[in-house]
């Protein structure tokens, strides 16, 4: 086998690949480099797999310490999970994405900008083949691609976000993120807007075509080589768009992905719109990831807890609304801030919210949920304050589903950011989304088929008009409220006894 350069350092390797990239103005080209990935050598992996082997189980050993002190309760779906996430361990304990290049000897023209008059001629595509071409003639040996990551879903409640993070906190790989899904796409997002703002401008009469996503990728697999999301979903066609791009480019980049979900791989973004283009990403999804259903049969945060008191309130019993006034008053004193209306600035637009005080913010659902906010907006939202009020909830059905979607983004994201919440609201949470027909929109629903080009047998199976996808993730929104009421759940979320 052929002798191997030192490792470059990410500065230099992105100068190598970069070289020739749109990105910069002045150079177009750069050699090829051939990148390798992977466990140090062959035999390193094997001696550290055989050393952890003979070592005690950490994950199990720490499974058992729960289950014996009564915090967890014995589940063999659990166990099973945990014991494959074991292998993964003991592997990523001697993994490292970080690239090692050869430098061919021969140029190439690379990533070259590509203008419209060239791509009606032809020009410039037999060039971009010659590096396709390039790179599969020198495939990784086996042994130094990555391990294959996990794909665990199931039903709410059975402790796959559990599972994960004991997995994650057992990690001896620096190189490792745990983010919530939705956050995730949203940085990637945010990556892409400012790679976009970078190029060079267009000159007049020529377009540049652009494709950022694949050094997006790259830049993520320079931070990380451990991926792990929680409540991988899809219900934004944005995302559903590059998710398949950006996958292949991550894993090609030696990644290795972890995550959670409650829907198996071949359900992800059910019935959404331009399904078709998303498939080819279910299949790049499980080449990489073993597939594992974790469903035992239970909710277990709906089992008895001590409840940290009385955290849902009926707008219809008496004196509800006076003891949601009254909480307020007594966590705020507890504040070194005086009650006061606050602004915060997301993405360069401003989210007025009426009432906070100090880490305590005392929020209407129409404020929070009946306003254009989704998933960038709550997270701010979580990162400033670890108790929030949510006063007024309706009862939602199918007829306000845009606002039953942001109550289960909203929730997402707080339950995975540990912000306590208190409800006020006008249904028990088992009763407070109606599953009933969608009726009184037709009209509306017409306008959008319209709009869309579709027809209306078309429509009748798209989520985006039969509310499946609300009804299916406001079973997760009333497993997670009703964590978020347990004394264990309201201790962990007070920042103030953290600092």
């Amino acid at each position: 086998m052929a002798a191997y350069a030192s490792p470059l350092t990410t500065r230099c390797l992105s100068q190598y690949l970069l070289k020739g990239s749109r990105l910069l103005k002045n150079s177009h080209c750069c050699r090829v480099v051939i990148i390798v990935r992977g466990c140090r050598t062959g035999t390193e992996v094997s001696e550290s797999t055989n050393h952890g082997a003979q070592k005690s189980s950490v994950l199990l050993d720490n499974y058992n310490s729960m289950v014996g002190s009564g915090s967890l309760r014995e589940d063999t779906h659990q166990r099973s999970v945990l014991l494959q996430l074991e292998q993964l361990q003991r592997v990523m304990k001697a993994y490292d994405n970080a690239p090692r290049v050869k430098v061919r000897d021969r140029d190439i023209q690379l990533n070259r900008p590509q203008h419209v008059e060239e791509k009606a001629s032809g020009a410039g595509v037999a060039e971009q083949k010659t590096e396709a071409t390039e790179l599969e003639d020198h495939q990784l040996p086996s042994k130094y691609k990555a391990p294959k990551g996990f794909y665990i879903h199931g039903n709410v409640g059975t402790g796959k976000t559990m599972l994960m993070d004991m997995f994650y906190s057992h990690i001896e790989n620096r190189r490792k993120k745990r983010v919530h899904f939705n956050a995730f796409m949203l940085d990637i997002h945010k990556r892409i807007h400012r790679l976009k703002l970078s190029l060079p401008k267009r000159k007049l009469g020529k377009m540049t075509v652009y494709d950022p996503i694949a050094p997006v990728a790259w830049e993520i697999s320079q931070e990380a080589c451990l991926l792990c999301f929680d409540e991988f979903q899809v219900t934004d066609i944005a995302d559903a768009m590059i998710l398949k791009q950006l996958f292949e480019n991550l894993f090609r980049s030696g990644v290795v992905v972890v995550a959670t979900s409650n829907r198996p791989p071949d359900e992800l973004y059910k019935n959404g719109l331009q399904r078709a283009t998303f498939v080819p990403f279910i299949h790049v999804l499980k080449e990489h990831c073993h597939t594992v259903c974790l469903d035992s049969g239970m909710d277990y945060r709906k089992r008895n807890m001590p409840a940290a008191g009385v955290l849902y309130y009926l707008t219809s019993e008496p004196g509800a609304e006076r003891a949601v006034n009254n909480l307020f008053e007594e966590l705020a004193q507890t504040q070194n801030d005086f009650t006061r209306p606050r602004v915060l600035m997301v993405l360069g637009r401003e989210v007025h919210l009426s009432r906070t005080c100090g880490s305590i913010a005392d929020c209407t659902f129409e404020e929070l949920c009946a306003r254009p906010l989704w998933a960038s907006d709550y997270l701010e939202i979580a990162r400033v304050f670890d108790t929030v009020f949510i006063r007024n909830i309706p009862r939602l059905s199918l007829r306000t589903k845009d606002q039953a979607r942001r109550l289960t983004t909203l929730i997402d994201n707080f339950y995975d950011q540990k912000v306590r919440v208190v409800v006020l609201a006008e249904a028990p949470l088992e009763c407070l989304f109606e599953q009933g027909p969608l009726v009184g929109e037709e009209q509306r629903d017409r306008m959008m088929l319209d709009d869309l080009g579709l027809t209306q047998d078309a429509g009748d199976r798209l989520s985006l008009f039969t509310g499946e996808e609300e009804i299916f993730s406001f079973q997760r929104t009333i497993s997670r409220l009703t964590e978020m009421q347990t004394e264990q759940y309201w201790r962990q979320g007070d920042r103030n006894s953290k600092t």
